[in-house]
């Protein structure tokens, strides 16, 4: 093969992982804004907690999940108050005391629920999946996340490090 011809074909390879990547950065920002949208239905009392979450396949949506109360409990807005806030719990502490299932959960039960495989699927949410969420997205077989705000839990970064689940933050990409 000359020069040239090594060339061109390198080019072309560069070309190609440019054209990958500016097309999944569209699919993400696609995924991304739905994930906003989805957590407009979470029913948590406190404002700055509404998480949304996306699992995606192949471009596909697979299911959806917000915060929320599970079937058949008032949820906190339902409730007036925050329990966490009434108890005077931390954020990113004592996950167990909230009224709330986390977005990442519900989209991950809904699977369970409606018999899909999540193996290799990317999970978006709106912020940082908790260590108890992480747990779940490692088992479930899910690959790869994308989120958007962080959250004050650096045990489930590393958890997710070490079982090779791939991390993006939406605005770096």
């Amino acid at each position: 093969m000359c020069a040239i011809q090594f060339a061109r074909k390198a080019l072309l390879t560069v070309l190609n992982f440019i054209k990958d990547c500016t097309v999944m950065n569209k699919w993400d920002k696609r995924f991304m804004e739905l994930t906003e949208q989805v957590a407009t239905w979470s029913s948590c009392f406190k404002e700055n907690r509404q998480v949304g979450a996306v699992i995606v396949k192949n471009k596909r949506i697979l299911t959806t999940g917000y915060n929320g109360a599970p079937q058949g409990v008032k949820s906190c807005k339902d409730k007036g108050e925050c329990l966490r806030t009434k108890l005077g719990i931390e954020s990113g502490t004592r996950h167990e005391l909230c009224y709330a299932v986390h977005a990442e959960q519900n989209a991950i039960i809904q699977a369970a629920r409606l018999g899909i495989v999540l193996d290799g699927a990317t999970l978006y949410c709106t912020h940082q999946p908790c260590v108890i969420c992480a747990k779940m997205i490692i088992n479930a077989g899910i690959t790869r996340i994308v989120y958007k705000q962080g959250y004050p839990d650096e045990f489930s970064m590393e958890l997710l490090k070490e079982a090779g689940v791939q991390v993006d933050v939406y605005d770096s990409l």
